[in-house]
């Protein structure tokens, strides 16, 4: 796939020779012609959306990629706009060849590999910031945990300790009234206790109410987790209120910070870098130019000796025959058939369906169905082979690339990642996400240049010169990789310059709440 496939003055992108469509460079008027030998555009054509190249038959399968997104629901003629009004989905049926494509990991040489300055923990991992956390262990300890944190960010408390990033209260909406039985509760004390063990983390102070369902002590031991000069807890019931428990957890921290604040950075491996592959906002071009360029910087981490973690089950949803074939074994393959299977008993349980998913916004942008969404989606994940399959918030111990089942959510699936170990997070956007996510660094990535330049203040990179033929996925997958790697040392990305990245903290909220 390139976006260079037609000399700079086509109109459109063509993907794969195979393709029925092609995708806007730039909108299109009625009458025009497209750059696809005589065709005319029959209509106007938005930015980013799809035109049929030649005749398409009622039923006939629409390719983009040279894979199938969907389905004619009438005739479309050469030069016709191809979206919501004669595109249609069906459920996905694609074959599935396990380990087709399965390869070493091609590393480079020891000697040849990069590094980066950060953070290493006294258990060996590395953290690309050097924060304190304060984990809610329910709702109801929000608030003197966000007072705490306020106290230290915005009140003087961090005076005279400039190696500490700043204080982030991780609180949530839930904590009690769950079932601790149940596969939600689960994912709740695997979050919980990742983000606890996560290296951008040089302390920990746990708050809980006193009486919640979700008890600190249960959590520790079902997490192998244990108190210690670095990991404090408390309850506001015990400390015996609100002022006093705010009293006590700033103490606490205090007591941390001399010896958080003593911690330096120093040359790290590039194996100490576990990044968050994620996009959100998607748009017609984010599949050819953004995600692709980031998949080529995944890939040079990964061949550093570095982690690169794809997300998002519902957003492979039509394109994991592509990940399959990938899978260094069949064991791998066939975890990740049974996360797939998961959602689709899970979203017919809800009486919703797969292809809810694209949002309002990601069709506007030129994105059809699920399966086309998909497709352009996988592409942050590079082409190394998939060496494990990890369920929500699990603790990645594998390095090179490796998938984290969760929604397509982006605080959702971010959390999840974070709380596996992901450290840094670089972030496709085509229609403007602007979210952060401390304690993991996140690096925004534009799809293209009039959304880049209208909210340059939020978009670290952009990839827009892809689409017009002006840059390259390699060019800019080198330029990504460059600023991993400065930000992982410390560079500041835009949300932390503007200190955002407090509120992002979403566990996946699954199961009753009674």
């Amino acid at each position: 796939m390139s976006a260079n496939a037609l000399p700079k003055e086509a109109r459109v992108i063509v993907l794969n020779a195979a393709d029925n469509v092609a995708v806007a460079r730039d909108a299109i008027g009625d009458g025009n012609r497209v750059g696809v030998g005589d065709v005319v555009a029959t209509g106007d054509i938005p930015r980013g959306h799809k035109v049929a190249i030649r005749p398409i038959a009622e039923g006939e399968a629409i390719i983009k990629y040279g894979q199938v997104i969907g389905f004619a629901t009438r005739p479309i003629l050469p030069g016709e706009h191809v979206h919501l009004q004669n595109l249609a989905m069906r459920d996905s049926n694609v074959a599935h060849e396990f380990c087709a494509d399965a390869r070493p990991t091609p590393l480079l040489p020891e000697g040849e590999r990069r590094t980066f300055m950060g953070f290493r923990r006294p258990n060996g991992t590395v953290g690309t910031r050097n924060y304190i956390g304060i984990v809610s262990s329910v709702n109801c300890s929000a608030t003197v945990a966000k007072a705490t944190a306020d106290y230290f960010n915005r009140g003087g408390g961090l005076k005279n300790h400039p190696n500490v990033d700043g204080v982030v209260a991780l609180t949530h909406g839930g904590g009690c009234a769950i079932n601790t039985a149940a596969e939600g509760y689960r994912y709740l004390v695997r979050t919980l206790s990742g983000y606890a063990r996560n290296p951008n983390f040089g302390g920990i102070l746990m708050i809980g109410l006193g009486c919640e369902t979700n008890q600190i002590e249960m959590l520790l031991e079902r997490s192998g987790l244990s108190e210690g000069p670095f990991l404090r807890t408390m309850t506001i019931q015990r400390m015996g209120g609100t002022r006093k428990s705010i009293e006590a957890a700033t103490a606490a921290i205090n007591d941390m910070l001399d010896a958080v604040n003593a911690v330096q950075r120093t040359e790290q491996p590039l194996s100490g870098l576990t990044l968050a592959l994620q996009c959100g906002g998607s748009d017609g071009y984010s599949g050819i130019s953004a995600n692709p360029a980031l998949g080529y910087a995944a890939d040079l981490l990964v061949r550093h000796g570095g982690t690169a973690v794809l997300s998002e089950t519902p957003e492979i949803y039509g394109a994991e025959h592509l990940l399959t074939r990938r899978a260094t074994s069949p064991e791998v393959a066939r975890k990740l058939m049974e996360r797939i299977e998961w959602w689709r008993q899970y979203t017919a349980k809800n009486e919703a369906e797969l292809n809810n998913n694209p949002s309002h916004g990601n069709k506007a942008g030129g994105l059809t169905t699920i399966l086309e969404k998909s497709l352009g989606a996988v592409a942050k994940g590079g082409t190394m082979p998939l060496e494990a399959v990890y369920e929500y918030a699990e603790q990645i111990d594998r390095t090179g690339f490796v998938f984290m089942d969760t929604p397509g959510y982006d605080p959702v699936a971010v959390t999840g990642q974070v709380a596996g170990g992901c450290n840094i997070i670089c972030f496709t956007t085509g229609r403007g996400s602007v979210s952060g996510f401390k304690p993991a660094p996140c690096i925004k990535i534009a799809t293209n240049t009039t959304m880049y330049e209208h909210m340059q203040e939020d978009m670290d990179i952009n990839c827009g010169g892809i689409v017009t033929g002006d840059d390259t996925i390699e060019a800019a997958g080198e330029r990504i990789f460059e600023k991993i790697i400065a930000v992982a040392s410390g560079e500041r990305s835009l949300s932390e310059t503007f200190d955002y990245g407090d509120n992002e903290f979403v566990p996946w909220p699954l199961g009753a709440v009674t």
